[in-house]
């Protein structure tokens, strides 16, 4: 009797794995689908910033998560701003920043790549905004003092991180295909045909 009992659990178990299966392959399905989509998943995403931002405001509370919030946005953006590889703290035989003007032209590579850089903004966001449901993360706080923190930390964080930048001599932004112009046409009073 027992061996039923006990199969008709694992059968339940098993049927439920295998169903979350398929959602979690669904979702990530829709999530591929998104990827070449950038603009879209950021208007997305600044969408649900603003209902998190109103959120706060209207029930005037949840700094503490907000300020987490902050610290994991800023670590995030650091690791889309730094090379794949730091110069400064490992020298590796793989593709390096160019140095000198005379250096072999090295395509710009994330440590974090735009999609996971979206995807995790995304997905703290959401957790976040689900914090602000329960009052047990509405830690009393002076509010002003943490946005005063948050900020110097910021700024002291963007230095070091574009003197970085300017020591290395990188952009971490693709600004578009340099294009070859070639030589001007000389300007002349005659057409170089003649019809």
């Amino acid at each position: 009797m027992e061996g039923v009992g006990g199969d008709s659990v694992s059968g339940a178990a098993a049927s439920l794995n295998q169903r979350s299966h398929e959602v979690w392959k669904l979702f990530q399905y829709y999530l591929d689908k998104t990827t070449p989509h950038a603009v879209y998943r950021w208007i997305g995403t600044s969408v649900l910033l603003f209902l998190y931002a109103l959120r706060v405001y209207y029930v005037q509370g949840f700094y503490i998560v907000t300020y987490g919030l902050g610290i994991y946005i800023l670590n995030l953006l650091i690791g889309f701003l730094s090379p794949l590889v730091d110069p400064e703290m490992e020298p590796s035989d793989g593709p390096l920043l160019p140095t000198k003007g005379s250096d072999e032209f090295k395509p710009f590579i994330r440590r974090l790549p735009e999609f996971k850089f979206w995807y995790a903004i995304t997905k703290a966001f959401c957790v976040a905004f689900l914090m602000t449901f329960f009052s047990i993360f509405d830690v009393p706080v002076f509010w002003p003092i943490l946005l005063c923190y948050w900020i110097v930390l910021f700024v002291l964080t963007m230095k070091r991180q574009i003197m970085h930048m300017i020591k290395y001599k990188y952009i971490p932004f693709n600004l578009g295909k340099k294009k070859y112009s070639g030589k001007k046409p000389s300007v002349s009073g005659s057409s170089p045909r003649a019809d």
